[in-house]
């Protein structure tokens, strides 16, 4: 498990300079919540950097490669995708053009495109596995296990009172 934290926890309202109470709990959680996800994604975001890897995409070859050789249709990756985005066709696009996924017509169903990770995309992801994992040690683990369960626990909680 990673050391501790660099440098002291900071509340939100003084990190992103806020003179003014939040107007509930649910609202600083929320906050909380986003500016978090932002900064560890940006973390994320610049160690794929100079794999030519956006997170996106990296999620959508991670799908890919769970979905074994059978591949994975858009509409199935966009399903699994863990944040949202607007194109999954433009998304695989550019996997394809780097030679990372292919994609092909379902043998028995023509009307369906599957996408498949290639051999490189697989040498890349597992290039990727160990530096990733280590990045969210680095991130998050100095939390330890019972914190990490506990905040796992109150995030589902959170996503159940979604609508989406």
């Amino acid at each position: 498990m990673s050391g501790p934290v660099s440098r002291a926890p900071r509340r939100l309202g003084e990190e992103i300079g806020q003179s003014k109470p939040f107007r509930s709990l649910e609202q600083e959680a929320f906050l909380n919540i986003q500016r978090t996800a932002e900064s560890l994604t940006y973390d994320l975001a610049k160690a794929l950097e100079p794999y030519g890897l956006t997170h996106t995409q990296y999620n959508a070859l991670r799908i890919l490669r769970g979905a074994g050789e059978g591949g994975a249709t858009c509409s199935e990756v966009a399903d699994r995708m863990v944040t949202r985005v607007p194109d999954v066709t433009r998304l695989l696009d550019r996997l394809e053009a780097h030679g990372l996924i292919v994609r092909a017509r379902d043998s028995e169903d023509r009307r369906v495109v599957r996408a498949r990770v290639t051999a490189d995309g697989l040498a890349l992801l597992a290039r990727l596995d160990e530096p990733v994992l280590e990045l969210h040690r680095r991130q998050i683990g100095h939390l330890g296990a019972d914190v990490l369960q506990s905040l796992i626990a109150a995030l589902e909680r959170a996503r159940a009172g979604t609508e989406g």
